[in-house]
């Protein structure tokens, strides 16, 4: 699992930082956390293809977390993608995919299918699960928590090895066989730990700070939360739907995250250093994460 941020701006883009948006590499497929304008360009200087953007999750439909969607299909089909495409929104996704799709002549040449999700929607998919929640901002918005199934215990193999196991016997019982050796039978319970969680990350998109959100967070692997201003302009943040750094530290810290990425920056800001170290004040571990910063998301 990596994350790459793609784009760190906040409103409009900057000569630093492109309009929101995070690719989400789950191996198995490529997930794309909302689309600002440039983000096919992004793609083209990061370690990620667009070509393999399974899905698109868009948080919600202001220009600077959507804009960048008509290009990107548009160069999927000249790069003669035959894949289909999910789009996962808020309640007026069909809408606002369908109008953003009509813009300009072009052939669609693969399937795309608009999921609208409610808040608190959860979608099963192919090894990880995503529930969505309400965020605090003037138009229709979600957040997002995407997250793994429960992965298999550690194998203890100084243990293993203890018990006289060698071998092919390993491989048997990290089968889930039993195996006997001498007059005892050891088995796979024996050797292997609980189940583990699955890694979790959370986007919280555009929000002022949200119970809801919060809760979605719950203990995540890795928060991503919006820190549009510093603490001075905390009141106005509040009153536009946004958080400052300092308010993102403390829902991260209330959620008992693992680690606190910051992101969605207000143009005002050249240097990010006084914004960390807002954060850091109340969440040691806090980030502010930059345009092409790659993230492995390790198991815990």
């Amino acid at each position: 699992m990596r994350l790459t941020f793609l784009g760190t701006a906040g409103s409009w883009p900057t000569k630093e930082r492109s309009a929101s948006a995070i690719a989400l590499d789950l191996e198995r497929e490529l997930l794309l956390l909302d689309c600002g304008e440039g983000t096919q360009r992004q793609f083209f200087q990061s370690s990620a293809s667009f070509m393999r953007v399974r899905r698109i999750f868009l948080t919600h439909f202001h220009g600077d977390h959507f804009l960048g969607l008509p290009g990107l299909i548009q160069s999927m089909c000249l790069n003669h993608r035959t894949e289909p495409l999910d789009i996962y929104g808020p309640p007026d996704s069909e809408e606002m995919v369908g109008r953003a799709l009509g813009m300009g002549y072009f052939t669609l040449r693969f399937p795309v299918e608009v999921h609208p999700l409610a808040p608190g929607a959860t979608v099963e998919l192919d090894g990880y699960s995503v529930r969505t929640a309400h965020a605090e901002h003037p138009v229709p918005a979600l957040a997002y928590r995407i997250e793994e199934g429960p992965k298999r215990g550690r194998f203890d193999g100084v243990l293993a090895r203890a018990l006289g196991i060698h071998g092919a016997d390993f491989a048997r019982l990290e089968n889930g066989e039993s195996v006997r050796v001498g007059a005892r039978v050891v088995h796979p319970s024996d050797v292997i730990g609980p189940a583990r969680p699955g890694r979790s990350i959370v986007y919280s998109g555009d929000t002022a700070p949200s119970d809801d959100v919060r809760r979605l967070a719950h203990r995540a692997t890795v928060l991503v939360h919006e820190s549009t201003t510093a603490t001075e302009l905390e009141s106005q943040a509040n009153e536009w739907g946004h958080s400052s750094a300092r308010q993102a530290a403390e829902l991260a810290l209330s959620a008992e995250v693992g680690a606190l990425f910051l992101t969605h920056f207000s143009a005002r800001y050249k240097e990010l250093d006084p914004l960390e170290a807002e954060a850091r004040a109340v969440f040691a571990t806090a980030k502010t994460a930059r345009d092409l910063l790659d993230h492995a998301i390790l198991q815990p």
